[in-house]
């Protein structure tokens, strides 16, 4: 990884579509579930990953809100994985220096999943390091939704006015207001759509798509995303001439 250290100009922030565990699951004659439990260890290697190219910020699309109609039995048994996990890995996240955060209606998941998740980020709240986000029961829609509403509220009560709406008060009021949007954005399984993951924030977010399954996801395929990232130009409306100039 020092190859791309050296280069420079790395995203501060990646979010991750973390796509094909079910497909996996199915190659290897087992139940959907059997998928899941073996993308730990993609979340692992991509998370010391960003740590140690120095990524500030890593956003994990864990659970849409869509997935609440996949069949019940992987439901519970996702929400049992995610407890399980969070409660596994606090010592690792305190041992790296890696604070947990959350995005999504979080109130919609069960009880000790919701407990153990605030556990965790109390826990990691004072490391300085990555800030792992975990998108959980969260979708584009949701977020913008949310938004729209909490401002007519302050706009009813007086809190602020119509004209001061602009693109800056719109993201205080997303959940990922205290997060930089994504500058780089990596789906696997070969999928190629954005399934309504941050979609306000993804205005300008560079897109890598990778056939690799999920659980097979490893930091040299990280580092592949890092290089094609770091291979294009990103001229946010401008011409290449005008960016030459700067």
């Amino acid at each position: 990884m020092e190859e791309i250290i050296k280069q420079g100009n790395l995203p501060k922030h990646i979010a991750v579509i973390m796509d094909g565990n079910g497909r996996w699951a199915k190659k290897q004659g087992a139940a959907r579930i059997f998928g899941h439990r073996n993308a730990i260890k993609a979340v692992r290697d991509t998370t010391e990953g960003c740590a140690e190219l120095g990524i500030s910020c890593l956003t994990l699309y864990a659970f849409s809100t869509e997935n609440w109609s996949r069949p019940e039995q992987e439901v519970k048994g996702l929400m049992n994985l995610l407890v399980s996990t969070i409660n596994d890995e606090v010592p690792t996240l305190q041992k790296n220096n890696i604070s947990l955060g959350a995005i999504g209606d979080i109130t919609m998941l069960p009880e000790k999943a919701q407990i153990k998740l605030a556990e965790a980020m109390a826990q990691t709240s004072s490391n300085t390091g990555l800030k792992l986000v975990l998108a959980l029961n969260y979708s584009g829609r949701w977020d913008l939704t949310n938004a729209i509403k909490n401002i007519a509220v302050d706009v009813e009560s007086g809190k602020i006015h119509s004209e001061e709406i602009h693109q800056d008060l719109i993201n205080k009021y997303l959940s990922t207001s205290t997060y930089p949007d994504p500058e780089l954005l990596i789906r696997t399984s070969g999928e190629m759509r954005i399934s309504n993951f941050l979609l306000w924030q993804m205005a300008y977010t560079e897109l890598f798509f990778t056939p690799v399954l999920w659980p097979d996801f490893r930091k040299e395929h990280l580092l592949e995303a890092v290089k094609a990232y770091q291979n294009r130009e990103r001229r946010f409306g401008k011409t290449s001439e005008q960016l030459n100039k700067e």
